[in-house]
Order: structure tokens, then sequence, then C-alpha cells
């Protein structure tokens, strides 16, 4: 479990750092829902949880067979 996090959290720094150098500057996919006016700002990943879901989904199947 240790080496597993350890991996996620790696993975995750990664895509943090190469986000703005991919193109993807604020870090929204499309359908992700960001309100701003003014100094105040929302925002929804609702696409980003749906890709990540189905991607750990996927790694988790694979990983139990």
């Amino acid at each position: 479990m240790v080496i597993a996090g350890l991996a996620l959290a790696c993975v995750g720094a990664l895509v943090w750092w190469l986000g703005p150098r991919l193109g993807h500057g604020d870090g929204l996919l499309p359908g992700d829902i960001s309100f701003r006016r003014g100094s105040f700002s929302v925002h929804f990943p609702i696409v980003t949880c749906l890709v990540v879901s189905v991607v750990l989904t996927v790694l988790m199947r694979l990983f139990r067979q």
C-alpha cells in the first residue's frame, strides 16, 4: 500500500508539473465548470473526476487479476 501510494503521488506530481507545459494552463478539461466573478471563483471538475475514476477502475481491475 505504501509503494502504491508513493507511485500515485509521483504520477500526480508529474502530471501537475507537465500540465501547463502540455497546453492545459488552467488544468480544466472540456466539460469542467468554472465560475469567476471579480475576486471570487468556483471550480467543479466534473469531467476530470469521471476520467480519474475510469482510469483508476481499469487499473484496479487489471492488478486484481
